[in-house]
């Protein structure tokens, strides 16, 4: 009898789970979102991540985020990283940004466990200058002391991109 209780609990969840995997679907401002898991949780130096977006409206304003997940582990408060944008007729830009994680007290996206989610505003109400496919590009720029670069940063377990229609 005891199993079958067991069993009988599992089962919200499972559908609690499977219901959760749904709603992303029901957001209407997102245009574009992917997330990227980072190799053994620590971002090469040498790794680019690129998301391929289809851009089929040039006329209304869009945001666009950095989406990051840190273990609580993540040594820093922020993470500097440099971002590439490819538009569809090949011209490219490229930014330095920094997305600050924590404050003096604590991490500053949502927590589960020893991992934070943060979604960090890029650009706002950016109106795309052309239609078709863009190309997003992110290398780790993370700087230490002296040191130019790291070359492998741990605690970074995810990165992504999520473009939706401004409000």
């Amino acid at each position: 009898m005891r199993v079958t209780f067991h069993s009988v609990r599992v089962v919200p969840w499972i559908v609690v789970i499977a219901i959760m995997g749904v709603f992303p679907s029901c957001d209407p401002n997102r245009v574009f979102e992917e997330n990227r898991e980072i190799d053994g949780g620590a971002w090469k130096v040498l790794d680019t991540i690129t998301f391929q977006v289809e851009i089929s409206d040039s006329t209304s304003p869009h945001n666009i985020y950095i989406n990051i997940r840190n273990s609580g582990s993540y040594a820093y408060s922020n993470l500097f990283m440099f971002v590439t944008t490819t538009f569809p007729n090949g011209k490219t830009s490229k930014d330095t940004v920094e997305c600050i994680l924590a404050d003096q007290q604590h991490w500053l996206g949502s927590g589960l466990g020893d991992l934070w989610d943060h979604q960090i505003l890029y650009r706002r109400q950016v109106r795309f200058p052309l239609l078709g496919r863009y190309a997003f590009t992110y290398e780790q720029a993370q700087r230490s002391g002296q040191k130019a670069f790291i070359e492998d940063l741990p605690g970074i377990q995810d990165v992504g991109i999520r473009i939706e229609k401004h409000n």
